[in-house]
């Protein structure tokens, strides 16, 4: 079932001589439950692309549709709303309250909601994220690993459809970083949240469902459309096989 698409979307920068395509033309559709990584390099668009598709931003053109609702029809506090209930968000920077604890930072979106937490689901979220034992701590005692998973945590507090990341893992080594998108994909799995990930990283990119490539605001290749995966750093695609016959990317 499709969760989300975006059709012709565009977001320009500047005029004239100055003027920069940021996202240029786009059309995509994700499915529910999917998790989709969009790659490129620096300046490519991803995170701009990401910022649209979660209504963040609002694009020059074009449209993003969720649940047959053009995101860009509601108004900005209506498209606040949208965003608390059903999209979570998870970005490089962990962007905690320093004088919450864990636990309140994670019941955060949901208070702001009005809404009853709900205490068993929390406590099997928690559980699955190994912060259990950390909720009572403000995150200056907390690892870098554990903020980030405190903020997976509060991204999924409200049960949402759609789980964006910008470069969750960018701020952890790789061995904490490999741990939590683990984390992340195995709850997105379990709870059928569609994923939605921006990262420059191809052993990250590699553990999605699907790989889009993205170039000068341009899809430069996408796996979900029969595509290889190639190297976000856009270098060409070199085919190894794996144990089980299939091949995967890697830097020619």
């Amino acid at each position: 079932m499709e969760m989300i698409r975006c059709e012709d979307l565009r977001k320009t920068y500047g005029s004239g001589s100055s003027e920069v395509h940021a996202v240029d033309g786009i059309s995509l559709s994700f499915e529910q439950g999917t998790f989709t990584a969009i790659t490129g390099k620096s300046g490519s668009g991803k995170s701009t692309l990401l910022h649209l598709l979660s209504g963040l931003d609002r694009p020059t053109s074009g449209k993003v549709m969720y649940q047959d609702n053009n995101l860009f029809q509601y108004n900005d506090n209506q498209l606040s709303v949208l965003r608390r209930r059903r999209f979570g968000f998870v970005f490089q920077a962990y962007n905690l309250v320093r004088e919450l604890t864990g636990q309140e930072n994670i019941l955060l979106p949901v208070m702001l909601d009005n809404r009853k937490p709900d205490e068993q689901y929390l406590k099997r979220l928690t559980e699955m994220l190994g912060v259990e034992d950390r909720l009572n701590h403000l995150p200056g005692a907390l690892s870098g690993g554990q903020q980030q998973r405190i903020c997976i945590a509060r991204a999924l507090a409200n049960k949402p459809s759609i789980l964006f990341a910008d470069e969750p893992t960018g701020n952890l080594d790789g061995k904490t970083g490999r741990e939590v998108l683990t984390l992340m994909r195995t709850i997105s799995n379990e709870l059928g949240i569609t994923m939605i990930l921006v990262t420059h990283d191809l052993g990250v990119a590699e553990q999605a469902d699907r790989i889009i490539r993205l170039e000068d605001g341009k899809i430069a290749e996408d796996s979900g459309e029969g595509a290889h995966p190639i190297t976000s750093d856009g270098g060409d695609y070199t085919g190894r096989k794996s144990s089980d016959g299939t091949r995967r990317g890697s830097v020619g």
